[in-house]
């Protein structure tokens, strides 16, 4: 039998694969980059930078446009993508869910995953509508300011066992009735550890007036998350845009992703987000769930 190494897997990464890598996910946000930004952004040499390019374009993940000299994405890496949705079990029982829950509800619809402190849609659908929602396929979003990453959030805290008993916040002086002036809030014991085990730099980025940037405020949106089943955003990353979310579970009954509705306020006022939408999000959720094996 091989012997398994003790070590961890970083000891063997080789740093040059590492910079490619790097390099192919700067275009997450820029179309198109020089080598000299390439190499600014990377903190590599512009030489280096022109090589890794080179070796990169000749493998069909990078292209090159001749009028600006830019680079762009190449078409293998869009392969690629098609071949992890062929053969993602959770992709290709989801994509028919999503197609009957925007036939049903009329609104865009997606799937999301956790990737670090990040919500990576996997897949979407967009509705038959003139004002719609844009699909966010193979966009990474914050978990705090969006129905699905708070639906995630909600979901991994859970599963690690962790804000799920006491009261989510607990404010001195007034409770106690210490002094007239503004109350210091305070998270709980559980809470703090749960804030603290997804947001280490203890940061909470704001996009719009609604953002929950409190770690309080947030917090005991998570709980109601958990208690009723499902999560909302409230213009919280785009004003005049609404989400509900819900999780999906595993086999062993683990949140390993989230499904999500969105669309404009105008469309989905208080009544209908917490009624037919969260249960039409709720049912689909429950449906892949149950598809995949989970026991609730």
């Amino acid at each position: 039998m091989a012997k398994v190494s003790s070590k961890p897997k970083s000891e063997y990464a080789i740093q040059t694969v590492t910079n490619a890598l790097r390099m192919l996910e700067v275009f997450h946000t820029e179309p198109e980059m020089g080598v000299s930004e390439l190499a600014r952004e990377l903190g590599l040499h512009k030489n280096n930078a022109f090589r890794l390019l080179a070796t990169l374009e000749l493998a069909g993940y990078i292209q090159q446009t001749p009028s600006t000299e830019l680079y762009h994405l190449g078409p293998r890496c869009l392969e690629l993508g098609h071949a992890f949705a062929r053969s993602h079990t959770l992709m290709s029982l989801a994509r028919p869910i999503l197609e009957n829950l925007v036939r049903e509800v009329g609104e865009t619809a997606h799937l999301g995953v956790m990737a670090g402190r990040e919500v990576v849609h996997l897949d979407g659908v967009l509705p038959d509508q003139l004002v719609l929602t844009g699909t966010r396929v193979g966009v990474r979003l914050g978990t705090h300011c969006t129905a699905i990453g708070k639906a995630l959030l909600a979901g991994e805290i859970a599963n690690n066992g962790l804000l799920s008993a006491g009261r989510v916040l607990k404010r001195r002086g007034v409770e106690s009735g210490e002094g007239s002036g503004e109350a210091e809030t305070t998270l709980g014991v559980g809470v703090s550890q749960a804030f603290e085990a997804e947001f280490p730099d203890g940061k909470l980025e704001r996009y719009t007036d609604a953002t929950l940037i409190d770690p309080v405020k947030l917090m005991d949106d998570l709980r109601v998350t958990q208690v009723r089943g499902y999560a909302t955003d409230l213009e919280e990353f785009a004003v005049g845009l609404r989400c509900v979310a819900a999780p999906v579970r595993d086999a062993s009954a683990r949140v390993i992703a989230a499904l999500s509705l969105s669309g404009p306020s105008s469309r989905l006022g208080e009544e209908t987000l917490h009624g037919a939408v969260a249960d039409a999000i709720s049912a689909a959720a429950s449906r892949l769930s149950s598809e995949l094996g989970s026991p609730i």
